[in-house]
């Protein structure tokens, strides 16, 4: 089994306090923490390999750049892809989608056509393809979910036909923790030549994902929600989609042979990486995915798990308290409400506490106007989360609500 001291040792934020309270960090879901290994690999960079990749010929534009590439290349295995140039390298998982609105989006959609897209989605898998349909004359098509969380797949026969272009859809919801049957949406989208995209931003980090048997054919995370850094994220691609694509942005690095008259286009992946590369991150977050491969799977699945479980059952016993998503293979993300408490005050009892919640929409706020409220509180959970953090925050809970129902 997992050694959960040992882990938490490589997190030098976890030792520290909050309002002199022991941090009891359970909002990995809006970021995760960083071990010693990707910080030590961020400062190193800094310090000893400071130089820009694909441009220089000297020694270290050539040891940056090879890192680099490394870096596309161990993010192509932990992911399944089936070559490295499959892996496009971004700001994060909402430059990937808005790279796929634009890029694949401009070029295929039509008037009249339409995007499908679950309801509950955070916002980086709703508005581009929002604004794809606006610029486009296409529909935006939403495929329900029910008060227990479940993705009402049964609907997409209704919702797919021959004029469906897109059909995108979280692997795992940032709100509810629904992990969603992703097979029958693939296939839906397939069978009427439409692409599927899937947003794996809290599923690569809670399931992991294989995009060679999921056979989607586009997949976009963050960096920072895999232990990784910020302002990084990728983009996967099926390489044949990508190569018919048009370049997003245009630019450095990006670029065959540029004259007044006509420019030429760099092969995938370079094709999509215009200008300076965030090679830092790119490096870093490379890091992060040989910490997360140190770990067996299947042990960081079941520990994540037995939390939620403790939590959720702990939680239960709270006079008024809801749980938003019920379904048993949902991943570790606790959303919830108590009645009488606004989820703000709820949120900033705690943090004097210690206790770092999420509170507010989640940048999904479909997902609150199905449920009739302005906001939830969530707890996120990740593999250096203890049971004594699941005791606290039910000991904190207990102890707010008391106080702001007097």
């Amino acid at each position: 089994m997992l050694d959960i001291e040992a882990i938490r040792s490589e997190f030098p934020i976890l030792s520290r306090t909050v309002y002199g309270r022991p941090l009891v960090y359970l909002d990995s879901g809006a970021t995760a923490q960083k071990p010693l290994s990707v910080i030590r690999t961020i400062d190193g960079l800094h310090r000893e390999l400071n130089a820009n990749i694909h441009r220089g010929v000297h020694y270290l534009s050539e040891q940056a750049t090879e890192r680099y590439e490394e870096a596309r290349a161990a993010i192509a295995r932990f992911i399944g892809a089936a070559e490295k140039e499959e892996v496009i390298f971004t700001a994060g998982a909402t430059a990937s989608l808005n790279t796929v609105a634009y890029a694949w989006g401009d070029r295929f959609v039509e008037a009249g056509d339409n995007i499908v897209v679950s309801e509950m989605e955070h916002h980086s898998n709703i508005v581009p393809w929002q604004l794809l349909a606006g610029r486009r004359g296409a529909v935006l098509r939403v495929l329900p979910f029910d008060d227990e969380g479940r993705l009402c797949t049964g609907r997409l026969a209704e919702l797919v036909d021959d004029r469906t272009k897109i059909v995108a859809v979280t692997q795992a919801s940032n709100t509810l923790g629904t992990r969603p049957d992703l097979r029958p949406v693939v296939a839906a989208a397939h069978a009427v030549g439409a692409i599927a995209v899937i947003d794996g931003c809290q599923g690569v980090v809670h399931g992991g994902v294989d995009v060679g048997a999921l056979d989607c054919d586009f997949y976009a995370f963050s960096g920072h929600k895999l232990y990784g850094p910020t302002g990084i994220g990728v983009l996967y691609g099926k390489r044949t989609l990508l190569e018919a694509m048009p370049p997003f942005l245009g630019g450095g690095d990006m670029v065959d042979r540029v004259s007044f008259e006509r420019t030429t286009y760099a092969p995938v992946p370079l094709k999509f990486e215009a200008g300076t590369a965030n090679f830092v991150g790119a490096i870093g977050l490379g890091e992060a995915v040989r910490f997360v491969e140190r770990f067996d799977a299947a042990e960081v699945e079941a520990h994540e798990q037995q939390l939620l479980r403790r939590a959720t059952e702990a939680l239960e016993q709270i006079d008024g308290l809801r749980i938003y998503g019920r379904m048993p293979d949902k991943c570790a993300i606790l959303s919830f409400n108590v009645e009488g408490v606004h989820a703000y005050d709820l949120g900033m009892i705690l943090d004097k506490l210690g206790i770092a919640v999420r509170t507010g929409q989640h940048c999904a706020e479909p997902v609150m106007t199905h449920y009739g409220v302005q906001g939830m509180c969530r707890a996120s959970l990740a593999m250096y989360n203890t049971e004594a953090e699941i005791d606290a925050l039910e000991a904190g809970i207990r102890r707010a609500v008391r106080m702001l129902r007097g």
